[in-house]
């Protein structure tokens, strides 16, 4: 079936269901593929539960007239995301980045949504199967969609940048992050580079942080039709700078075309958010929102995903930063907690992964960097860390279970700690202890 033909029954059913757990009523479903999973299996299980009808690449026991056969269910899926963004007429800002992407993503939109109908991708739903599914969600009144694209190989990018068609566009930073699949660091700004490849061969507009040599280097090295900067100096389209992170962010900020500063404090810790909230200030401006508006947009956005949340609880003040985890973001999480005032200070660091070849190595440059700050208290958690426990005197644990049990039988209290790891870790365990 071609998209096209797709495309028919989706006008009239537009929502979209890929689990048989929870079904919508009257959506179509896809029958995707994984390495332990085959929703082709499902696909009767997805109609009896109220799905109108099912895509399906394998055939079907009966003859129902609701199974709509394709080659490959995935590629419909992203093929018919491909046919829904052609029939939209709106700017599609495209963010991706090692660090910082979801929460300049979210800033961007709670900016944008002063005075746009926008519409911003879902929680993680950043890669082949996300991204079509955030394009089929956008509806027409909708005037402006943030797209996140995540990656963790060569390629990928630019699969989505063809599924999204981004008009506008920003890398956040580039760092050493799945390396497993990247290969190296080239590897990575090869990658990260595909988003800035499509915006110069489609005339796009690129948000620079101009401060970001790597970033600036990548920009050069492709002709690049409208491209808007931020960053510290007043050269740039909009420049700022951080007045204080002790321990919400502040900062203050200007653009090329008003004469005026102004300032805005965040619901942010770590002074290396400066930068996410500076590309939602150059992005608002960009689009024409006023500074009250975008410093509306700013104060209010308050973030609930353990990207840079501060967490008072009866006995401890934590920072929550353990959805993710590379060897860019544990420095500067480090380097932020180093940066702030408290009489006690306590580290508690869970494994990175996919970092591949280099997992040893990049795990005992934390191991020393979090020594060098002398905290009340350190913890290292995880099979990666483990490897580190004869090197240095401080907690080991292979499990967060582990670490859960020996903080349950020597407390934390009046501290304020850091709670630092990548989203396999589960260090949510950890909150109910401190």
């Amino acid at each position: 079936m071609e998209p096209a033909s797709l495309y028919s029954y989706f006008l009239r059913h537009p929502a979209i269901s890929t689990d048989t757990r929870n079904i919508q009523p009257d959506s179509l479903f896809f029958a995707l593929k994984g390495e332990r999973f085959n929703g082709n299996r499902f696909a009767a299980q997805a109609l009896g539960k109220g799905a109108a009808y099912a895509v399906v690449d394998e055939p079907q026991a009966g003859d129902d007239e609701r199974y709509l056969y394709v080659a490959d269910v995935l590629t419909a899926l992203q093929e018919l995301a491909g046919h829904h963004r052609a029939q939209l007429q709106i700017p599609v800002i495209g963010i991706t980045g090692t660090n910082g992407k979801t929460t300049t993503k979210e800033l961007i939109q709670t900016v944008l949504s002063r005075q746009f109908r926008t519409y911003a991708t879902k929680g993680n739903l950043n890669n082949h199967i996300g991204v079509p599914l955030t394009i089929l969600s956008i509806t027409a009144p909708t005037e402006m969609a943030i797209i996140e694209m995540g990656a963790n190989h060569v390629g990928e990018i630019a699969l989505l940048c063809d599924i999204a068609r981004p008009t506008h566009g920003l890398i956040t930073n580039v760092g050493r992050a799945h390396l497993e699949g990247f290969g190296s660091f080239e590897g990575v700004k090869k990658a990260k580079g595909e988003l800035y490849d499509y915006l110069a061969s489609h005339g796009g507009t690129l948000f620079l942080q101009n401060d970001n040599p790597t970033l600036r280097e990548m920009a050069d090295d492709r002709p690049m039709k409208q491209l808007i900067t931020y960053g510290s100096s007043s050269a740039n389209s909009v420049s700022g700078e951080l007045v204080s992170a002790n321990p919400l962010l502040k900062i203050r900020w200007a653009a090329a075309t008003d004469s005026r500063a102004y300032a805005v404090t965040t619901q942010l810790t770590g002074a290396y958010n400066t930068e996410n909230v500076l590309a939602a200030v150059c992005v608002g401006r960009y689009f024409g929102l006023s500074p009250e508006q975008i410093n509306e947009g700013i104060a209010a956005y308050a973030p609930t995903n353990n990207r840079s949340q501060l967490t008072r609880t009866e006995h401890n003040t934590l920072i929550c930063d353990y959805y993710n985890a590379n060897a860019s973001s544990m420095a500067a999480a480090l380097e932020n907690l180093r940066s702030l005032d408290s009489e006690r200070k306590a580290i508690v660091l869970g494994d990175m992964f996919e970092m591949g070849e280099e997992t040893y190595q990049e795990h005992r440059k934390v191991v020393d960097a979090a020594l060098s700050m002398r905290a009340a208290r350190t913890l290292f958690v995880g099979k990666a860390f483990y490897e580190h426990r004869g090197y240095a005197d401080a907690e080991f644990y292979e499990t967060t279970d582990a670490a859960k049990d020996a903080l349950t039988r020597k407390p934390i209290q009046n501290t304020l700690v850091l709670l630092k790891a990548s989203r396999g870790m589960a260090f949510e365990k950890l909150v109910d202890t401190l």
